[in-house]
């Protein structure tokens, strides 16, 4: 079995060789080859990448962001990867321990059928979490931390069940992306993509767990970036957190059918007034 790890870039080339050199130091046994999408990097990532005999690179024109950038490497994986290998997705402004990817692996193989997700630790003070995982209040449209809630990993080598898994480090089968379809890049170009396509796979049979053994390091903000946005572009700009395609999409793939039917007045509701959105205590 190889694990086969996909990264999407853009720019930030310093980033990209901090972990390039993290996952080359990786203790594992079995095979990992790491497959770079560069969506038109001006930096000199690609003259890099290009000299770089270990990895593997697939180029972009600045319009794939980061799911269109997965659903292009998921199709050079398919055409050449087995049902029994591992897709590990990162983002190029991490850091991982060496043992990260065997982490992950362990808590896959344990809990099978499982995608395994990492928690996030702040890289300017590791011993602080950021994220821990994904609780999903499909009434109150509304994604939160569990550490929101208080909770925390109930042990070093435990597992915490999710409802959707970051794509900032996480280890999916490749027979979980191949059942659940893959990518939606062209309703969820960016914002959800990651947390969608793991419900996906999620329904199609697969648990989502996150290991507290296996951290990712990013900076405190990793999350949604809220930019002074037009209320048209807020809405209909793939940049924005609050593009309307991807909420619409991403909120009828979590939702019943009764959140279904009231999803067209709820959305709208909680777009003007945030505030009802407040998860209860």
């Amino acid at each position: 079995m190889t694990v086969h790890v996909v990264i999407p870039v853009f720019n930030r080339l310093a980033m990209t060789q901090s972990l390039v050199a993290c996952l080359r130091r990786q203790e594992l046994d079995q095979p990992l080859r790491m497959l770079v999408v560069d969506d038109g990097s001006t930096d000199g990532s690609g003259t890099w990448l290009a000299a770089q005999p270990d990895i593997e690179t697939l180029r972009g024109d600045s319009s794939l962001f980061w799911g269109g950038s997965i659903a292009l490497a998921l199709r050079h994986l398919q055409a050449r990867a087995v049902l029994t290998d591992w897709v590990l997705l990162m983002n190029n402004d991490t850091t991982v321990a060496p043992d990260f990817v065997l982490q992950l692996l362990q808590v896959a193989v344990a809990h099978a059928p499982a995608a395994v997700g990492s928690v996030i630790r702040d890289q300017a003070d590791p011993a602080r979490l950021l994220s821990i995982g994904v609780r999903i209040d499909a009434w109150r449209v509304l994604t939160h931390d569990l550490l929101d809630t208080g909770a925390a990993p109930t042990a070093p080598t435990g597992a915490v069940e999710v409802d959707a898994l970051s794509g900032r480090g996480v280890l999916f089968p490749m027979a979980g992306l191949t059942a659940s379809g893959g990518m939606r890049p062209r309703a969820l170009p960016h914002y959800l993509a990651d947390y969608e396509v793991s419900m996906r796979v999620r329904k199609s049979g697969w648990r989502l767990l996150v290991s507290p053994a296996a951290a990712v390091y990013s900076g405190d903000d990793y999350g949604s970036t809220r930019r002074a946005l037009s209320w048209r572009d807020m809405l209909f700009s793939v940049r924005s957190p609050l593009y309307l395609p991807a909420l619409l999409v991403f909120w009828w793939e979590a939702s019943n059918w009764l959140q279904r039917l009231t999803l067209p007045l709820r959305l709208p509701l909680f777009i003007l007034f945030p505030r009802l959105r407040k998860p209860q205590a």
